[in-house]
């Protein structure tokens, strides 16, 4: 398994986060990865990512700032609709590093 590093975000950097977290490793463990998730809020996001090693940030809140880590729109994994999207987006950054 390959292990990956990535920063889920929502308003407040709990609920949402942790949810989306939990189906984002859920989903990526059948493609072989083992994801490592850190939540936070868009306004904690630039002092998380200065730990480092994050592959991409999965945003259920917009953030706006560019921190040179790609981004996916989340929103999907919370809503039901479109989860393997999401997964699919997470994949084409992954498969690409």
């Amino acid at each position: 398994m390959k292990t990956v590093k990535i920063l889920c975000v929502c308003g407040s950097g709990t609920v949402s986060s942790s949810m989306v977290a939990q189906k984002i490793k859920d989903a990526l463990a059948q493609y072989g990865y083992d994801v490592h998730c850190v939540e936070c809020s868009p306004n904690s996001a630039e002092t998380a990512l200065a730990a480092g090693g994050f592959s991409l940030m999965a945003c259920v809140s917009p953030v706006y700032q560019d921190f040179d880590v790609p981004k996916v729109n989340a929103v999907g994994m919370l809503t039901g609709l479109a989860e393997q999207q999401v997964v699919d987006d997470c994949l084409a950054i992954l498969n690409a590093e």
